[in-house]
């Protein structure tokens, strides 16, 4: 009874593997697609956030140091996120 029980489990271990393995295929072959539209987002994401750091800076606000740097630090993370999402599914 043991053996049925464990040749019952790979079996089904066996088509679960192959379901992930059709999950992660299916993701590469959209990974183009989605690096794009990343940066398409970041990018737009990364100009509103430099006309704040403008409109700040012509007011004459006093912390604008702490806005420059959350930005940058947002930049770099939008630039290497796809990367990782590449690297990760492929």
């Amino acid at each position: 009874m043991l053996l049925f029980f464990f040749a019952g489990t790979f079996a089904i271990a066996s088509t679960g593997a192959g379901a992930l393995q059709d999950a992660a295929n299916t993701i590469s072959g959209y990974m183009a697609n989605l690096k794009l539209l990343i940066y398409a987002i970041g990018g737009i994401v990364g100009l509103v956030g430099g006309v704040r750091i403008y409109n700040k800076w012509v007011n004459g606000d006093q912390d604008i140091n702490k806005e420059i740097v959350g930005w940058g630090g947002a930049a770099v993370f939008i630039i290497t996120v796809p990367s990782f999402l590449d690297a990760f599914f492929t």
